[in-house]
């Protein structure tokens, strides 16, 4: 069972070393850099260990997943995460949610859709656009070495 809790206390602390590790210290998204440490987000835990990290950003009526990380894979800790963040993206007044991710993983548009998401919209070489107009701040590669040109955008409807 997946047991999640708001980022805060020595969780918060954890979380800014491993998104510095994991991500470079900022992201980006939406045409801007990010810097995810300081957005709220939830800590997923499995058999009392933590197992993933997610990080959101409300912005008006449209709200962002900026980063998400499962530590173990195949036991749902994706899941619970995005879950827990549309929940808080409707319960902000969202009705939209943005993510950013890889176009050579045709596995995260199957699983949305067999989640129930509707995504609504999608740009492909959005992050590589934002470089352009931010650079020379955002590495070639985000997490996991993916090239960023590898990256797209998806707007799905809450």
């Amino acid at each position: 069972m997946i047991e999640l809790r708001s980022l805060e206390g020595p969780d918060r602390e954890w979380a800014a070393a491993f998104l510095h590790e994991r991500w470079g210290g900022v992201v980006a998204r939406r045409g801007e850099l990010v810097d995810p440490t300081g957005l709220p987000g939830f800590v997923a835990f499995a058999d009392g260990a933590r197992a993933g990290l997610a990080t959101y950003a409300v912005r008006g009526d449209e709200c962002e997943l900026v980063t998400i990380d499962s530590l173990r894979e195949g036991i749902g800790v994706g899941r619970a995460l995005l879950d827990a963040v549309r929940h808080e993206a409707v319960e902000a007044g969202c009705r939209r949610l943005w993510l950013v991710t890889t176009n050579n993983n045709v596995r995260a548009f199957e699983i949305y859709q067999r989640w129930g998401m509707e995504l609504a919209a999608f740009r492909r070489h959005a992050v590589t656009e934002a470089r352009k107009t931010l650079k020379p701040s955002i590495p070639e590669y985000a997490a996991n070495d993916i090239p960023i040109r590898d990256e797209l955008e998806l707007e799905l409807l809450l």
